[in-house]
């Protein structure tokens, strides 16, 4: 089975690819998102290759590369009523929330902008570059993955 590519969001003074780096690998937890938590848990494996990207940041984009090194499991923040992405609602017989383990594979030598993603024409149709796309963990197509790491290792 071919494996799939992801982008996954994350603001840099949260988590960033550096703190990823530094870290190895870490569980992606705190996902609030229906859409984003059903690829989680229905399609990401263990394998898959994912555009770790820098939003809310100057300039946002993609900042490096990861992988998907543990498929999903129940996220425990959501009964945690300290943290800060408990839901109440979320039970441990029938859990709400998902999360995977991401692995560093790499930082780009150059941070692939959004402005960069929508300014090349062979990423026509990448989720990320459509206006008001806010989800938090996307599909990416093969190809417009291959593209965004070339970007991201090309001199400037």
């Amino acid at each position: 089975m071919a494996k799939k590519c992801w982008l996954i969001k994350s603001e840099p003074n949260a988590y960033s690819i550096d703190d990823l780096r530094k870290d190895g690998k870490t569980s992606w937890d705190g996902v609030r998102n229906y859409q984003a938590r059903n690829f989680m848990r229905d399609d990401m494996k263990v394998g898959d290759l994912v555009l770790f990207y820098h939003s809310n940041a100057k300039p946002p984009g993609v900042a490096g590369v990861a992988k998907v090194s543990r498929e999903a499991r129940p996220d425990p923040t959501a009964w945690d009523p300290k943290d800060p992405h408990y839901d109440p609602r979320s039970n441990k017989a029938d859990p709400t929330w998902m999360m995977v383990d991401v692995e560093f594979v790499e930082e780009l030598p150059q941070l692939v902008s959004l402005d960069d993603l929508k300014s090349t024409k062979s990423l026509d149709g990448m989720l990320v570059t459509r206006r008001g796309q806010r989800l938090s963990i996307q599909p990416v197509d093969p190809e417009h993955f291959k593209i965004v790491r070339k970007l991201g290792k090309k001199k400037r």
